[in-house]
């Protein structure tokens, strides 16, 4: 596996672990500014957007999994392709399973840091 493999599986490690502590700083930081999102029945929206909608989640606890099926290096992009499976609980108790795949463009910035750029999720 090369650094940049490991650099790649330590973002997704990274995003996973900040997710599950509610650390949104984090997750942010592990993002381009110029990232999109693509998700079912909605418009593709970006950093602010994803910022806002997670600063909602306020009480929701997240937990969940992410399996690299496929990872391509490609100079100063790269691509993952994951299987996730994420559950959202609620304060009441109330939870939600979701699973599917992930496509995903990382960039390697000016600061030798790969960021994730774009993102197709069909986790439903």
């Amino acid at each position: 596996m090369t650094e940049d493999e490991k650099a790649i599986r330590e973002v997704v490690e990274t995003w996973m672990s900040a997710s599950r502590s509610g650390d949104i700083a984090a997750v942010l930081g592990l993002m381009t500014d110029d990232v999109v999102f693509m998700v079912p029945g909605r418009q593709p929206f970006g950093k602010d957007a994803f910022a806002a909608a997670a600063k909602s989640m306020n009480g929701v606890k997240l937990d969940g999994t992410s399996e690299i099926v496929e990872l391509q290096v490609l100079g100063g992009w790269a691509y993952i392709r994951n299987h996730v499976e994420i559950t959202m609980t609620r304060p009441d108790g109330n939870a939600v399973r979701r699973s599917g795949y992930t496509l995903t463009l990382l960039r390697k910035e000016a600061d030798g840091r790969w960021r994730l750029s774009r993102d197709a999720n069909l986790v439903t």
